[in-house]
């Protein structure tokens, strides 16, 4: 089920009021536009109407795979839904849920905990990207020439969503570990990581950051900021 509205705050805060009132795994709630969208550690997240600015929510069950897991999971449905909706470019997966084209950045995905589910919130830019962030950004328009409806795109993630999420619950998270990797930046790519610069060594079996340093030693990387060099 997909809910829309025109304008909100944060589709991530009012999925949460929603997770906490009982609201049932499967709904998306999507926005128009956002007052108050943001990424990771509070940045602020550009929210202009024709770009996707949406969450949802996943009721944790007592054998699920562990919860931050599910950021690999959405990784690996907005990979799949963009390559169906905008073929052409190379959109790659960056540990552990961005999506680049050349190094650009294209979307953000937020997981955030609201009792026992877990809040997925997806910012893809669309139509546009804005300008003078000082790292590279970019949109599905400026890459193909015409972007798709949020809402059409949004039915396309919903459903890839869905697959993969019956995936990780029945099956585990090596198949979507199996398929990140297949999306991602090659293995020895240089990234800029907490614990400093070294190069990708893959994930290990929980999903982990692997990084190897130059002197040969191996790190393993569960949070933090990674930027590829």
């Amino acid at each position: 089920m997909i809910r829309t509205v025109e304008e909100t705050g944060s589709t991530n805060d009012d999925m949460a009021a929603l997770a906490r009132g009982g609201a049932a795994e499967g709904l998306w709630l999507r926005a128009e536009r956002q007052t108050g969208g943001r990424g990771r550690q509070g940045r602020g997240w550009q929210s202009p109407p024709g770009n996707l600015f949406a969450s949802t929510l996943v009721r944790l069950q007592p054998h699920d795979p562990p919860a931050p897991t599910l950021a690999l999971v959405a990784a690996v449905a907005l990979h799949e839904s963009l390559s169906i909706a905008a073929s052409g470019p190379q959109f790659i997966i960056k540990w552990p849920n961005d999506l680049l084209v050349d190094g650009a950045k294209l979307s953000g995905i937020l997981l955030e905990r609201a009792d026992d589910a877990v809040i997925i919130g997806i910012g893809v830019n669309l139509a546009f990207h804005p300008e003078g962030l000082g790292r590279p950004v970019t949109s599905v328009a400026a890459l193909v020439g015409a972007a798709p409806e949020p809402a059409a795109f949004l039915e396309i993630l919903a459903e890839s969503f869905a697959q993969w999420l019956s995936r990780w619950r029945t099956e585990g998270l090596e198949p979507i570990r199996g398929r990140w990797l297949a999306h991602a930046h090659p293995l020895g790519t240089a990234l800029s990581t907490p614990e400093g610069e070294g190069m990708f060594d893959g994930l290990d079996e929980s999903g982990a950051l692997r990084l190897r340093l130059a002197d040969g030693a191996s790190r393993v990387i569960h949070a933090g900021d990674v930027f590829l060099i």
